[in-house]
């Protein structure tokens, strides 16, 4: 499965693995939030609440798209947020991870906070 995310100043396309999270997602697209920032990352609520899996994770890679189950929102890290050691990617609790951000994922340090974000479903 493949999502567009996007929002003013860019976009990314993302492949999800086939998990409860992922399909809960797809159910809800498409979707309109808005942007947060923490650090290198960005998150923003999806209106979609599920439990946390047992495969979740805190430190994750750049370009990880994971799911905040704490704040039913897609987190986007690309680089260090405030508790990370080192060029870590720590999230803020652990997360459902859903699959990886297709290309680089530094094109997310163009997203602002506040700047509306939506994401889609991309037909095959």
């Amino acid at each position: 499965m493949q999502i567009r995310i996007s929002w003013p100043a860019g976009h990314l396309t993302a492949a999800l693995d086939d998990t409860p999270t992922a399909r809960a997602l797809a159910k809800a697209l498409p979707l309109a939030s808005t942007a947060r920032t923490w650090g290198e990352e960005v998150y923003f609520d999806t209106g979609v609440s599920v439990a946390r899996e047992e495969s979740a994770q805190q430190v994750v890679e750049p370009g990880t798209v994971a799911f905040w189950t704490d704040g039913d929102a897609l987190a986007l890290p690309y680089g260090p947020t405030p508790i990370s050691r080192g060029e870590e990617c720590r999230l803020a609790s652990p997360c459902n991870v859903l699959g990886r951000l297709d290309g680089d994922p530094r094109t997310l340090a163009t997203a602002r906070d506040g700047d509306p974000v939506r994401v889609e479903l991309v037909a095959d």
